[in-house]
């Protein structure tokens, strides 16, 4: 029942990014870039944009939908869009300007919001025990652009594995990975949401699933790609019928471009917090927003100005 006021939700926030001729934080609507049908990112900022359009009236906002991490730290250093949902270790590249990134990209965080938990998803039966066994075999590693694909890829390379070479590589969303892996086209799937996420739960009502142990490449991870990675678990109970397991996880950060004006950035900070209930209702994952966490981001990643200062009002 959460789900689906969550999905209607999210149908009636979306609309089109606003104008690249409009500047972040400038005049007309703000837009939130949020990530693919059927994941955590889209119900979180359908929610949000509601939220912010109430308490911000001379900002009406919306939520579009993206690839998610890598594709959203692009549209808000663009100025296609304004707030984007983003995983940290693609926020620090993009910061960085490597990897997915040519150049550094002129973002600033406003906050931590709650962990993405990578989540490996094979059929109860599978012979695939391990990272190192979907060598062969035709994996969803994420959508294009996306922090799953970013995290995937990184996963399969420190277990030895060339997704290029090593394996059918298939780059589907949450919900399309979950329909392929019910029909059989593919044989597992990488996400990297928070738990429950709706398409994995609707997966776990028809087919019995089971989750891969992630948290023992962690070590190799943060050697290779710094302090992102942190050990953290999909508990007994996240999915029902479907055993807990440790895993990795990435904390997820609401990032906008750097020229953003103070007092907007300042007043979506504290409209995101003082809406932490309302919030909580649509995503479980908004009940752990709390400003002593939200102010912890990691370097080279930096807090906007108008955030820094609501931090500070709250004692941080």
């Amino acid at each position: 029942m959460r789900g689906a006021l969550a999905v209607l939700l999210v149908l009636g926030a979306l609309v089109a990014a606003c104008s690249p001729n409009d500047p972040p934080g400038g005049e007309g609507r703000l837009s939130i870039a949020t990530g693919g049908a059927g994941g955590v990112y889209q119900v979180y900022g359908g929610g949000l944009a509601d939220l912010l359009s109430d308490e911000l009236p001379d900002s009406p906002t919306t939520a579009e939908t993206t690839s998610a991490s890598v594709d959203n730290l692009v549209l808000v250093a663009n100025g296609d869009s304004d707030i984007a949902f983003a995983l940290e270790d693609s926020a620090i590249d993009a910061v960085n300007g490597q990897e997915s990134f040519d150049d550094p990209l002129p973002v600033k965080a406003l906050g931590t919001l709650y962990p993405n938990i990578t989540q490996v998803v094979v059929k109860a039966g599978s012979d695939i025990e391990s990272i190192e066994d979907m060598k062969g075999r035709t994996i969803s590693v994420g959508s294009p652009g996306s922090g799953t694909e970013v995290i995937a890829l990184r996963l399969l390379e420190v277990a030895g594995i060339d997704a290029d070479e090593d394996l059918t590589k298939r780059q589907l969303g949450v919900g399309e990975s979950v329909q392929a892996l019910r029909d059989g086209s593919i044989e597992g799937f990488f996400w990297s949401g928070g738990v429950p996420t709706g398409a994995v739960t609707d997966l776990a009502t028809t087919d019995d699933i089971r989750l891969l142990e992630t948290a023992q490449y962690r070590d190799a991870l943060q050697s290779e790609y710094g302090d992102a990675y942190q050990e953290t678990e999909v508990e007994e109970g996240g999915y029902e019928g479907v055993a807990g397991v440790a895993t990795i996880g990435v904390p997820n950060v609401l990032m906008v471009n750097e020229d953003m004006d103070e007092e907007l950035a300042y007043q979506i900070t504290k409209a995101l917090y003082e809406g932490k209930d309302r919030l909580a209702t649509i995503v479980p994952a908004a009940e752990g927003l709390d400003p002593a966490k939200g102010r912890e981001v990691i370097d080279p990643v930096e807090l906007h100005p108008g955030a820094e200062r609501f931090y500070a009002e709250q004692g941080g």
